[in-house]
């Protein structure tokens, strides 16, 4: 609805609700040729935030267009917040009408919904928004990860102190950059969700935080160079749009050796490049590399007596950092990410035993409305594999498995 004010002389300027710019990205991630023509292919379904577009996805992960979106927590979306605000003001219509003729009543609620549209604080108790003064609530999300990460202390101390500090330092010299390394199963991934929850409403499905799978956007190591080109244009149109972007790397090492350089202008101590500043995005890496290193020390404090809590970052890091910069395999060889020392915190996630499998199995059961059964409990903790093959002190798929073991004993 658009509102019209007289201007001058017979002039009348339109006023709309403003729009977020849109990111400056390229058409497709895919060079392909097809009869001696080349034509462009996406390789995986892309969705750009257009004008007018707050509740379109910006990331490379598909969302649904049109229809009723709903935030990670199971809330309305931005959109239907703002259907039930008109609704609540039609709602009280019939209550002035008496009083007010039928036009001027229509033309007062225009006026109200557009100024409530164009004024930014009051769109935002209804729509999610981008600021670079968001908040972070520490105790939140130490709760969080006390609550849902299980054998994981050096991950749990650096992710809290790291985000927290970085969110309430106003001026940061540079992005946050956190490479998370550990086998498949020990909570990588759920940390990602963890973070994205605890800044954006929306989580993981926010238009402000960004998912890319190098095995689905980035499959084919002769498009490296389009690669490379796009996902610059994708990261600056993104923080362009919102300087609080947070950019999700998963399956680190199975990326194209020498892509993941094109980001590191905008993980360096720039206070802006052409005109944009990077400095209070958020960059988080995910990799199996290294793992072998941290299993070792895992299974040396245990062989000697040791309690794993009582392993250091110290102990560990620049082992990580090492291997992932020597491993041939991996997205980071050679990478001038680690060379220049821009990645803040390798962070290790130490395999999972036995009584850590059964706390994740518990809280499956519970968050499905199940009463918890210590039976079934160790029973489905039994049922995985462990290594060394002697010992059987670590799962080896950790806590992946055990929520689709769970569905053999509750099923109807």
């Amino acid at each position: 609805m658009q509102v019209l004010l007289k201007r001058g002389k017979g002039k009348k300027k339109k006023l709309a609700p403003p729009t977020p710019p849109a990111p400056k990205a390229g058409k497709g991630f895919a060079l392909h040729k097809d009869g001696g023509r080349r034509r462009r292919r996406r390789s995986a379904p892309l969705k750009y935030g257009g004008a007018g577009g707050r509740n379109r996805k910006r990331g490379l992960v598909a969302a649904p267009v049109g229809g009723r979106r709903e935030n990670a927590r199971g809330g309305a979306g931005p959109g239907m917040k703002l259907g039930q605000a008109a609704l609540g003001l039609l709602l009280l219509a019939p209550l002035a009408v008496r009083a007010v003729e039928p036009i001027s009543l229509g033309l007062a609620l225009a006026g109200v919904l557009t100024g409530y549209i164009s004024y930014p604080r009051l769109y935002c108790l209804f729509a999610e928004c981008c600021s670079p003064k968001r908040s972070l609530s520490r105790e939140a999300l130490q709760k969080d990860l006390d609550s849902k990460l299980f054998g994981q202390h050096l991950a749990k101390k650096v992710i809290l102190n790291a985000l927290s500090g970085f969110i309430s330092n106003p001026k940061p010299k540079k992005p946050l950059t956190l490479s998370l390394h550990g086998w498949t199963g020990t909570g990588k991934n759920f940390v990602s969700k963890i973070i994205a929850e605890n800044i954006y409403e929306g989580g993981l499905n926010s238009d402000y935080v960004h998912l890319f799978v190098a095995t689905l956007h980035f499959p084919h190591i002769s498009n490296i160079t389009l690669y490379k080109d796009q996902l610059q244009s994708w990261i600056r149109g993104n923080v362009s749009a919102c300087a609080r972007s947070i950019f999700i790397f998963d399956e680190m090492d199975k990326m194209h050796a020498g892509l993941i350089d094109a980001i590191k202008p905008y993980l360096d101590y720039y206070d802006n490049l052409d005109g944009v500043s990077y400095q209070k995005a958020i960059f988080i890496f995910l990799s199996n590399a290294g793992a072998e290193r941290i299993t070792d020390v895992a299974l040396d404090f245990w062989r000697s007596g040791k309690q794993r809590e009582e392993i250091k970052l110290k102990d560990m890091e620049h082992a990580l950092s090492v291997s992932a910069f020597n491993n041939k395999n991996s997205g980071f060889w050679h990478s001038s990410l680690i060379d220049r020392n821009l990645i803040d915190y390798f962070v290790p996630f130490l395999p999972l035993e036995y009584k850590h499998l059964k706390m994740c199995i518990r809280v499956e059961m519970q968050s499905r409305g199940y009463e918890v059964d210590e039976d079934i409990v160790s029973r489905v903790a039994e049922e995985m594999t462990f290594f060394p093959k002697e010992e059987r002190v670590f799962s080896d798929k950790g806590c992946k498995t055990v929520f689709t073991k769970l569905d053999y004993y509750y099923d109807d």
